[in-house]
């Protein structure tokens, strides 16, 4: 399993407001939003389903993470996708920390990914309300 994940009745709108905010109870900021379903429309004329990627970023665990190897920057920040489900419902998904250290063999690393991964659960225990 790649991440976490929760689904809400709540609008698309709402859903991305909540998830930012539990993600700023948790210490994440986030520093880019991608609007897929906009960019496929202006980019290949494609129509595609609401599709938002938050890059999340706590800075204190990036910067840990950052001095146990140069490399993990290339999976971050930590992706946060919320989407439109055909039923209506929207799901988010976060990335769960702990995968990178199926790529990333580093004991100091992965101390860093469990910190990590119990701030994203409380997110998703905050989208259940």
């Amino acid at each position: 399993m790649l991440g976490l994940t929760v689904h809400r009745k709540k609008s698309f709108e709402d859903t991305i407001h909540d998830t930012t905010e539990a993600l700023k109870k948790e210490g994440f900021g986030v520093l880019t939003t991608i609007d897929v379903k906009q960019t496929l429309k202006d980019k290949i004329g494609v129509d595609f389903k609401r599709y938002t990627i938050l890059g999340a970023c706590n800075p204190s665990f990036a910067h840990r993470a950052l001095q146990t190897t140069d490399e993990i920057g290339m999976l971050l920040p930590c992706n946060v996708v919320v989407t439109e489900e055909k039923n209506g419902e929207i799901k988010v998904s976060i990335f769960d920390p702990m995968t990178m250290t199926k790529l990333v063999q580093n004991s100091e690393l992965e101390s860093i990914a469990k910190e990590v991964q119990d701030k994203l659960v409380r997110v998703i225990h905050h989208l259940h309300e």
